[in-house]
This record gives C-alpha cells, sequence and structure tokens, in this order.
C-alpha cells in the first residue's frame, strides 16, 4: 500500500510502482469497453480521450494515497470519474453539435456520478440531445463504477455539498466554453459576473479554476479513509490550485488550439510577461492556501509536481518563447519541481518506446 507521500522522492516511488500499474490496468479495462461502443464517432472519441489523455488519470490518481488502505478504490474512483471528464470534452470539442443543451445533457452524467443513488428507477438518456446515442452502456458504465465507490464513503452526504459545487462549476464551464465561437465569451463573462464576487481574479482566470477536478479527487479519497474535510479542500484548492492545474493544461495546449481554433485562456492576456506573471502569482497563491489542510506537505508537493509534470509535456517544447522561458517557471517554483520535469521527460520517452 502506497503511504501518503511526504517527499518528490515518495510521490515518484509510488507512481512507479503502486500508482501508475493500477491506474493502468484500470483504463485497460475502460478502454475494452469503449472499443465494444456500436456508434463509430462515440467509440472513437472514447477511444481517443482514452489515449491522448491517460497521464490525466496518472497524475489525478496520486490523491488515491490519502486513502491509505482504500487507495485501489480511489483510483478507481478517479480513473472512472476522469475518464468521463476526458470522453465528453472530446465529444464537446470535436463535437457534431454546439447546443448548449446537448453539452449539459451529456454532463448530467459528471452529477449522478457525485449521487450515491440514483433519483428513480430509469437510466437517464445523456445523449438525449444529439444524433449519435448508441455507446452500449459505456457511459452509464462509468457513473455506476463512481456510484458504487461513493456508496462505501461514511456519512457521505456531508461531503457531497462541496463535491456538488465543484462539479456544478465543472459543468457550467464545459456548457459555455464549447458553444458557437462567438457565443463563448460573453457567456463566460456573464457566468463570472453572477458566480464571482471577489476581484481577485480575471474571467478566463475563475473559468480555468472551475475546469479542473483535482479538488473532487481530494475529497473523495479523503471520504474513503473516513475524513470529511470537505469544506477545507474547496477553500483550499478553489481557485488557486485548481486554477494553477487548468492554467498550465491550457498553457502547454496553446499551438494545438490555434490550429484547431478551441477556446484557451491564454489567449487573453495583453502580453506574455502578463501571462508569465500570473502563473508565477497562482503558483504562490496555491502554495499558501493549502497550508492549514492536513498532510501538508502532499499538498505542497502537489503544486510543485504540477507545474513539472505539465512543462514536461512535449508540447511546452513546441511554445513560441524564447530559449528557456517556460523552464524559468520551473526553476521559480523549486528544486522539486525541477525533479518532476527530468523525470516526466524521461517518462514520457520511455512510454513512447
Amino acid at each position: 500500500m502506497p503511504k501518503v507521500p511526504t517527499s518528490i522522492f515518495d510521490v515518484i516511488r509510488s507512481s512507479y510502482f503502486d500508482i501508475f500499474p493500477e491506474v493502468n490496468r484500470r483504463l485497460e479495462e475502460w478502454k475494452e469497453k469503449a472499443r465494444a461502443i456500436p456508434n463509430e464517432e462515440l467509440r472513437t472519441q472514447a477511444l481517443n480521450s482514452i489515449e491522448s489523455k491517460t497521464f490525466h488519470c496518472e497524475g489525478g490518481s496520486i490523491y488515491a494515497t490519502l486513502a491509505h488502505e482504500d487507495w485501489k478504490l480511489a483510483i478507481r474512483f478517479i480513473v472512472a470519474y476522469q475518464t468521463i471528464s476526458d470522453y465528453l470534452d472530446n465529444l464537446c470539442d470535436r463535437s457534431t453539435s454546439l447546443d448548449p443543451q446537448d453539452f449539459r445533457q451529456l454532463h448530467v452524467s459528471m452529477q449522478e456520478a457525485l449521487q450515491p443513488v440514483r433519483t428513480s428507477g430509469e437510466q437517464t438518456n445523456f445523449y438525449a440531445m444529439r444524433e449519435e446515442q448508441d455507446d452500449g452502456g459505456y457511459l452509464q458504465a462509468l457513473v455506476d463504477a463512481c456510484q458504487e465507490i461513493i456508496q462505501q464513503i461514511p456519512n457521505y452526504e456531508e461531503l457531497y455539498p462541496s463535491l456538488e459545487r465543484l462539479a456544478s462549476l465543472y459543468i457550467d464551464l464545459q456548457v459555455h466554453k464549447h458553444v458557437k465561437k462567438e457565443e463563448r465569451v460573453p457567456r463566460l463573462e456573464s457566468w463570472y459576473e453572477e458566480e464571482y464576487e471577489p476581484d481577485d481574479l480575471s474571467w478566463y482566470e475563475f473559468s480555468a479554476a472551475s475546469g479542473s477536478t483535482l479538488g473532487i479527487f481530494c475529497i473523495i479519497s479523503y471520504g474513503l479513509n473516513g475524513i470529511n474535510v470537505a469544506e477545507e479542500v474547496f477553500s483550499s484548492y478553489f481557485p488557486y490550485v485548481q486554477g494553477l492545474h487548468i492554467m498550465l493544461d491550457y498553457f502547454i495546449d496553446q499551438e494545438e488550439d490555434r490550429e484547431e481554433g478551441d477556446l484557451n485562456f491564454c489567449f487573453y492576456y495583453e502580453a506574455d510577461e502578463q501571462l508569465f506573471s500570473r502563473m508565477n502569482a497562482f503558483i504562490e497563491r496555491a502554495k499558501v492556501e493549502t497550508k492549514g489542510l492536513p498532510d501538508q506537505r502532499f499538498h505542497r508537493l502537489i503544486v510543485d509536481g504540477l507545474i513539472g509534470l505539465y512543462l514536461s509535456d512535449r508540447k511546452a517544447n513546441e511554445l513560441p518563447y524564447e530559449r528557456g522561458k517556460v523552464q524559468s517557471l520551473v526553476k521559480a517554483t523549486g528544486w522539486r519541481a525541477s525533479l518532476v520535469y527530468w523525470n516526466g521527460k524521461m517518462y514520457r520517452k520511455w512510454k513512447r518506446r
């Protein structure tokens, strides 16, 4: 059983010997189910989402160590929930539809996945608003897997409000950012004005903070260990840890998003210097905001790990910044981020082989 990491060396050791092998076993099971999806478009997007976004499940599953002896249960939840997220993101990004009602109906699955039991005997048709319908039960199976695990969490109803809030923010973001291009920014700006009162974030930074699943994974993993810190995790992770997570994701995807015409929150900074300054500000605030949580060292490692994990991706090398600019973020974060950065490069090179 992997222990809660207290050093970056613990993270690396647990990842390679315990977490990644278990994650990939679970992903193989979902990949097998995805191959059996009858509808070609749904099958293609399900398989592509697993193939291209495995590292989302690998990175998120480090939270499973917070569940102690139930770490494998936590991984099962994290892999299933993140697979729903990645699959729906693919469906919306490369959609045959631009209907916000379609996107919201698809994402009802992410709400139901957090409910311990279905509210009625009938299964929801998540595809009700789109042409493609027959996924052979794939999405429902992912939802069922999540529900099966959360039923084992003591006093789950006490965790649920924070989880529901995080999921609602995530879903709202996915709906607003995938509609017609000319509607995206106005919808996101209006949503920001309705949802966020402080003036410390721009609309695009608030949107980024809403797009992470890390808070959910953290709350669920602690819950499996019988610990309720849901409200504390919410206030510590939202917006800065989650915002850092998704800003890094968008940061490395800039060239790809330009080519595809996709919305990218990094595009809304007035200059590169402002972007890098805000990234550093998010790093510092994320470190501060997590200080009051249990396992404080672990949460600090998450911040360092996010920097190293994302910036070690090959896509970061293709960004149009002067040599060493991207690495400056790694160096500014500290030696632990640098260690994850170089380790991540080697791991990705090994996986390509």
